[in-house]
């Protein structure tokens, strides 16, 4: 989907650069299809993703015309991060006094009505269209968690179906006047990336934060999702380097005697020896690298791909614990590891914006 045509067959804007020689475009009918399309890496998203004019998307123009700020929140690899970031980053913006949606694409595994506190809320509908379900009055989320008769249950669909519901979202559900859109994508490069580019692309996409983890098994997949944003032509807005080394107050620790028949809670015993011998330690934060980011992590990584690095947050359990609870992690001071340094990428986000 690079505009400007690298491989392929004449010089279509449509082409991929990696594609194979005849490529007959991602838009056309045949593509994924034709017997030029065997092999090429591009054949399985080509074949699923919407073709030709789609005339939903004057509906999704229209609809977006109230948007002010539309950012994507990705990820290279599952389980880094990235809901967390796009709940905590939505909580933030509404705190400073913007309106905000939040959309869960994450159509296999939406954790967004959760970590907002929404579980259980159905989605109503109006005159207008879907009405979002709000946490509150300024920050709006829409997920097909609301939709699932049961939490527990599986969404076993194929792209088409998935792609119809991303398009559904963008051109149905009434946002009203809002500052900032953040939509949750899943992680990889899969049909949702596809189409919900396709779909926003018209109507202006601000850019992308891709969130990863330090070691090098999490950036090789970050890598990918850089080109797949520089090919569809998705401006990179920074890389977010999440749980980067766990920062806890000591006291908050739980320590064990280990031995031959196993481990032994020492708590009580350990806290109590501290706070006689050095009470001071327990008000200090310990600080573990858990993740290896000897090879220099995320920083290093935007350094050599000429992208943004938006900065790191430490692994803090508070920070996870606002998570499971559905609530910020900036209304009190118990996450004093993580929501500093949260606020601080917000605060280059909206700046590097202006």
């Amino acid at each position: 989907m690079e505009n400007g045509g690298g491989g392929g067959d004449g010089g279509k804007s449509d082409v991929p650069a990696d594609a194979n020689e005849h490529c007959p475009g991602t838009q056309s009918e045949e593509a994924g299809k034709a017997d030029a399309c065997a092999g090429c890496p591009n054949q399985q998203i080509c074949a699923t993703a919407p073709k030709g004019p789609d005339p939903d998307l004057v509906g999704i123009v229209e609809r977006m015309a109230t948007v002010k700020h539309k950012i994507l929140v990705l990820s290279g690899k599952g389980g880094v991060g990235k809901s967390t970031f796009s709940a905590q980053l939505s909580f933030a913006l509404a705190e400073m006094d913007c309106q905000v949606g939040l959309l869960d694409i994450d159509i296999c595994g939406p954790s967004i009505p959760k970590m907002l506190g929404l579980e259980g809320q159905d989605i109503h509908q109006s005159n207008l269209g879907w009405s979002p379900v709000y946490v509150e009055s300024n920050l709006g989320v829409m997920s097909i968690g609301f939709m699932l008769p049961n939490p527990d249950d599986a969404v076993i669909w194929r792209g088409p179906r998935k792609n119809g519901l991303i398009k559904q979202f963008l051109k149905d559900v009434d946002w009203g006047e809002i500052d900032y859109l953040v939509v949750d994508a899943p992680p990889g490069t899969s049909d949702e990336h596809i189409s919900i580019v396709q779909y926003l692309q018209a109507t202006g996409i601000d850019g992308a934060i891709i969130v990863t983890t330090p070691q090098q098994v999490s950036l090789i997949d970050v890598r990918k999702e850089i080109n797949f944003c520089k090919k569809v032509g998705v401006p990179i807005l920074g890389v977010v380097e999440n749980m980067s080394g766990l920062r806890q107050v000591l006291s908050d620790f739980r320590f064990v005697k280990q031995g031959e028949g196993g481990e032994t809670d020492a708590t009580e015993w350990a806290l109590n020896y501290i706070k006689e011998k050095a009470p001071e330690l327990l008000t200090m934060v310990a600080c573990s690298e858990v993740f290896d980011s000897s090879k220099g992590g995320a920083e290093k990584m935007c350094n050599e791909m000429g992208v943004p690095f938006l900065g790191k947050v430490p692994m803090d359990p508070q920070l996870c614990k606002a998570a499971e609870e559905g609530r910020s992690c900036f209304v009190d001071q118990k996450c004093s590891a993580s929501a500093p340094a949260l606020k601080s990428i917000v605060k280059k986000l909206i700046e590097n914006q202006d």
